[in-house]
């Protein structure tokens, strides 16, 4: 899909949605972490220019971006990579709450701003 000096963004093999792309850093390291200045930048870049391309293919309607750094918080593969998932109106009955569904008992909140 893309590709740069420290990385690449391709189409996830197994998607959550239509759309979901991985951006991979090249150097072999598990921990986001232990990314380097340089690395970071560009990897998030990817993420940027990845979701142009989503965009345009598919017309999400939102995004969940995210990273699972250790075994506690499900991270299955030693190689970090940040998950780009596109959101669609109507996907699940009640997304409010988005990432923090990773604890779904902790999921739902009100907001209060004082």
């Amino acid at each position: 899909m893309i590709e740069g000096k420290y990385g690449f963004a391709a189409w996830d093999r197994h998607p959550a949605s239509d759309g979901h792309f991985l951006v991979i850093p090249y150097r072999h390291f598990s921990d986001y972490f232990e990314i380097t200045d340089e690395e970071r930048d560009e990897l998030w870049g990817l993420v940027a220019e990845g979701k142009k391309i989503a965009d345009e293919k598919h017309n999400p309607d939102g995004y969940n971006i995210g990273i699972n750094v250790g075994k506690w918080a499900g991270q299955s593969i030693p190689h970090l990579h940040i998950h780009v998932i596109p959101r669609y109106e109507g996907d699940v009955e009640n997304p409010k709450g988005g990432v923090r569904g990773v604890i779904p008992q902790n999921k739902l909140y009100t907001f209060n701003p004082d």
